[in-house]
Parts: structure tokens; C-alpha cells; sequence
């Protein structure tokens, strides 16, 4: 059969496209989207033909496979959305096709889509929702929470990934809270992590492992498991840290070549946590003069200063400082350039914050393999950004910048 289109009907078509442009992608799509599915439906049919053994209506003596018409049903494909098909089936229900999965409604690369979309930070309700303006078809929450399941097995082999390789000089360590859905209960779970600095100054996460941050026994295991990865413990020679109870302990003896550095952050805090309100402001300002010292001599100096200061007006507070100060002025035995990073555990915090900002809107973490799933793809994507901005490579200011910029921008007097 033969299609004829008149001009006035080309021209009526015309028009109405210029009067609503998207009718013309819309149709295009259409379109394309038929294309395919014939194309696909072609496909199985020869597929069928090469399982049956012959062509339609060819008569083979011994050959009793018989065709059984089609049945309808759609398949998505990225960039293009969700193409009708008809699949070929025979009369035995013995043909099952490989061109399209039977178990799948939609291609292997939109799952993985899917995926990198709920890792970096989209709800699977927010997916649901969004998926017909994406993909062309709409998908469940549930079809989503599966799709995500697939990406397990990477996380695992991340997890336990050999160590040996990796020359660790500095842990970075610390523990942190989330609320996952155990069985029918939600607990409060926490996740061991550790940030390991190589002798080239680049941060890598070591490890994420649930445990009691508040047992000694729990990181006593934790470091355990990394160095049965391969991780050389007489090559680590500092421990950051905070004042998890315990934690200082099983670190020194796991690591016995390996100094310590107590979090002067958290030190602060505790010591200032029992100084009245009104002192607070210059007992802090004594601090910082102690921990931002040009030398560890004038540490000592400060620290005796404060002491004297301070003895009879706030005692509590000078004895918790006193308690510490030896762990918070370690770093001055490392490279200078390296002491603005080793002072605190800013670095494992920011990746703690990281952590919070991603699992905030799920309120509940489905398990803790979820979990490890959303933790480990912000590793990743924290180790990229880390790369350009390693430890003791601190960027001075260049003599020829530094001088046009007073030239210009300085106030004159």
C-alpha cells in the first residue's frame, strides 16, 4: 500500500508545528522509539528462527518446533526511553530470548545511572519521581533499591582491598554515629574509619568498619584487619586522634613505633568546658599561643606561663591541659610544612561532615550494607579531590603575585 500526502496536508503539518515546536521532537521520538522496537522484534526473530532450525512456513522432516505468534512488552533504553516490542515465542515455551533480559524492563547502563544518581545524594522517592522525565518510563522506589544492591559486591572488594602496596605513615582516625535500620529495631550504629597518609603526602580511606567507637576491644580488631590487608604497621609512625576512651591505648600497642597526636580541637574544648563564661576568651587565647607556637620550646614556655596564670583561678582546667599537653604538641617532631595538618583531626572530620550532609535526608540507613554503599562512593569522591591538595604541599604565595597585588590593591596612606 502505497502513502500519498498532499502539499495542503504537508502544509497543514507544517503549520501546526510552528505553532507548538515540541510537536516535531515529540514526533521524532515517537518515531525512533518505533524504529527500535522493530528492529528489536526483527532480532528475535531471528533468534527464534536460529533456535526453531528453519524459516517460517519451511517444512523440515523431524523438526516438530512450532511458532506461536508474539506477546507485547516494553524494554527502556537509555537516551532513547521505552520502546514497545513484540517477543517471538514458540509453542513448546521452550525459546527463551538473550536479546532482552527476561527478568529486566530496562538496559544494564540505566541501573547503573540510577546508582551514581542515589549515591550522590538524590532520595530513591526523588528518582522515583524524576525517572519518566529522565529515562521515558517510570520506576519504583523499590526497582531503584534493587538497581542499588548490584553495586555491593565493588563495595566489598573496596573494602577489602590489599594494603600492601600502600606506604602509610599517618592515621588518621575516628569513629562515627548513624541510625540504621537493624532487623525490625533502628539502632544507633557506629562506623570506624581510618584515613591513612602515604610517604607522598596523599590521603586514602583505609577502612569503614561498624563497631563500639567507645571499646578498646572494637579498634583493637579494626587495626588488626588492616594489617592483615597488608597494611605495614612499623611504617606508621602517627597516630590523630581525639579523646575516644581507650583508643590511645590499643593504638600504641598495635602500633608500637608510632607516636601519638591528641586533636588540640577537642583538647580545647575539654578544657575550656570548665572555665567560667567570663574568663573563657582570654583562657582560650592562652591556648592558642601554646599550640600555635613557632617551636616546641616555646610551647613549653607558653605552657608554663599558663600554668602560673592560671593554677589558682581555674585548676580543673590547667590540670586537664596538663593531662594532654604532652599528646597535643607531638606534631612538632614532623616536618614543619606537614604541622598545619597533623594538629587536629580536621581531615577525618571533614569526611565525617561529608558523611552526615549525604545521609541526612535518608533519616534511616536500610542496613548497614547500604550504608557502606553511600560511605564508600563519598570516600572515592573525597580521594579525588584530596589528590590535588596533599598533605605538607601547602601553597606559598609567589614573591611576584604577592608584590602586584600590594601594588594595586593596597590602600595608600
Amino acid at each position: 500500500m502505497k502513502l500519498e500526502v498532499t502539499v495542503a496536508e504537508i502544509g497543514e503539518i507544517i503549520k501546526s508545528i510552528q505553532k507548538e515546536p515540541e510537536q516535531l521532537f515529540e514526533m521524532i521520538r515517537t518515531d525512533i522509539k518505533e524504529s527500535v522496537g522493530r528492529y528489536l522484534t526483527a532480532l528475535m526473530e531471528a533468534e527464534l528462527t536460529q533456535f526453531i532450525g528453519r524459516e517460517p512456513y519451511e517444512r523440515i522432516m523431524g523438526n516438530e518446533k512450532q511458532r506461536n505468534g508474539y506477546y507485547d512488552r516494553s524494554f527502556t533504553i537509555k537516551n532513547i526511553g521505552e520502546v514497545p516490542v513484540k517477543v517471538p515465542r514458540d509453542r513448546a515455551g521452550e525459546y527463551k530470548t538473550e536479546i532482552l533480559p527476561r527478568s529486566k524492563q530496562y538496559e544494564a547502563e540505566i541501573s547503573r545511572d540510577l546508582g551514581l544518581l542515589f549515591l550522590s545524594g538524590v532520595s530513591t522517592r526523588t528518582l522515583s519521581m524524576i525517572s519518566e522525565r529522565l529515562i521515558g518510563r517510570r520506576i519504583s522506589s523499590t526497582e531503584i533499591s534493587s538497581a542499588n544492591k548490584e553495586l555491593t559486591e565493588a563495595v566489598l572488594k573496596w573494602q577489602k582491598r590489599d594494603l600492601s602496596k600502600e606506604e602509610i605513615k599517618y592515621l588518621f582516625i575516628d569513629g562515627v554515629n548513624f541510625h540504621m535500620r537493624l532487623a525490625k529495631s533502628v539502632e544507633i550504629v557506629p562506623v570506624l574509619v581510618a584515613i591513612g597518609v602515604t610517604q607522598s603526602g596523599q590521603k586514602l580511606v583505609l577502612s569503614l568498619q561498624s563497631g563500639d567507637k567507645e571499646s578498646a576491644l572494637s579498634w583493637r580488631e579494626f587495626f588488626k584487619d588492616l594489617k592483615l590487608r597488608g597494611l605495614e604497621g612499623r611504617k606508621v609512625i602517627l597516630g590523630i586522634m581525639d579523646g575516644l576512651p581507650g583508643l590511645e591505648t590499643v593504638f600504641r600497642e598495635e602500633f608500637p613505633q608510632a607516636s601519638t597526636q591528641r586533636c588540640q580541637v577537642h583538647v580545647a574544648r575539654n578544657v575550656l568546658a570548665k572555665v567560667p563564661k567570663k574568663l573563657k576568651d582570654e583562657v582560650a587565647a592562652d591556648i592558642r599561643s601554646i599550640f600555635y607556637a613557632d617551636n616546641r620550646i616555646k610551647a613549653d614556655e607558653y605552657f608554663t606561663d599558663f600554668k602560673q596564670k592560671w593554677q589558682n583561678v581555674i585548676p580543673s582546667a590547667v590540670e586537664c591541659l596538663k593531662r594532654n599537653i604532652d599528646s597535643c604538641l607531638t606534631f612538632f617532631n614532623f616536618p614543619a610544612d606537614e604541622w598545619i595538618s597533623l594538629r587536629t583531626t580536621n581531615i577525618i572530620e571533614r569526611l565525617n561532615k561529608e558523611f552526615r550532609r549525604r545521609t541526612r535526608p535518608m533519616e534511616i540507613l536500610a542496613g548497614e550494607q547500604a550504608c557502606y554503599r553511600i560511605l564508600a562512593f563519598i570516600c572515592i569522591k573525597m580521594e579525588l579531590h584530596w589528590r590535588s591538595n596533599p598533605v605538607g604541599r601547602v601553597r606559598k604565595n609567589l614573591p611576584f603575585f604577592k608584590e602586584l597585588a600590594h601594588k594595586n590593591f593596597t590602600q595608600k596612606n
